[in-house]
């Protein structure tokens, strides 16, 4: 590439679910992340129009957001193995093997299901779990 080429810069990554409001709150608390204005959850008995459609949590650091799109139908990755490809995952990281098992906590009371736990693995322990909406994504000690 050229050093006077322009590129595109990645500004989020958008899962698609049947609750988006709900997805989205599992990952604001699991990541530390900010509704963008607007976006945030209405009063106590107050309609939810934008949890309905799209909603998008920012990285208090500036890094890439993630987005959330309403579908009527979405059929669970069956991964490893299956007839539904998981398509994408997302990868977050720990800097120790101590801090990955407080975010493996972390992520099962917040609704995270396990899907593979390779956490003794001496070069790159992980663990691989399911959103609420059946998304895969691994955290692993970098």
């Amino acid at each position: 590439m050229a050093e006077t080429e322009s590129v595109p810069r990645l500004r989020q990554v958008v899962l698609d679910s049947t609750d988006v409001r709900m997805l989205a709150e599992f990952y604001r608390r699991l990541l530390g992340m900010a509704y963008r204005p607007g976006d945030e959850p209405p009063a106590d008995g107050q309609p939810d129009e934008r949890g309905r459609d799209w909603l998008v949590l920012r990285d208090p650091d500036g890094g890439t957001q993630v987005a959330f799109q309403q579908v009527t139908d979405l059929p669970e990755p069956t991964w490893p193995e299956g007839p539904v490809a998981q398509q994408l995952h997302l990868d977050l990281t720990v800097p120790s093997a101590e801090e990955l098992e407080v975010q493996h906590q972390r992520a099962l009371r917040l609704g995270a299901r396990m899907l593979l736990d390779r956490s003794d693995d001496p070069e790159e322990p992980l663990y691989v779990y399911a959103d609420p909406s059946g998304h895969p994504f691994c955290i692993f000690v970098s």
